[in-house]
């Protein structure tokens, strides 16, 4: 993981957006958010699993399904099976670990 800080690299309302390799923060003091990275190196896995491109190709698809079912940004970016695991596991040290190939489609099933 190569991280940069930098607010302008960083879209406007989030704190990190992972691009493989590299991880853009918005503030240099966010390098010591152990959580925040985390979060961010559960996406660089993903993206590795999926040999990066057909990853944003699918983040983009989860995010328009979920702006055409909720028609709000914030739920539909919620709705996307990568953040659902990332935000499920960020507080886990140890998940990557242990995680399971392709984990990111267990959070595609609907919840009951």
């Amino acid at each position: 993981m190569i991280l940069i800080a930098s607010k302008y690299l960083v879209p406007k309302g989030y704190t990190a957006i992972a691009l493989f390799p590299f991880v853009f923060i918005r503030y240099e003091h966010l390098k010591e958010n152990a959580v925040m990275l985390n979060h961010e190196r559960i996406h660089l896995r993903q993206q590795a699993e999926l040999l990066i491109l057909p990853f944003y190709i699918w983040y983009l698809a989860d995010f328009i399904a979920g702006k055409l079912k909720y028609s709000d940004s914030r739920a539909a970016y919620h709705s996307i099976c990568f953040e659902k695991e990332a935000y499920a596991n960020e507080r886990n040290p140890e998940y990557l670990k242990h995680r399971p190939f392709w984990r990111f489609l267990y959070y595609r099933r609907p919840k009951n």
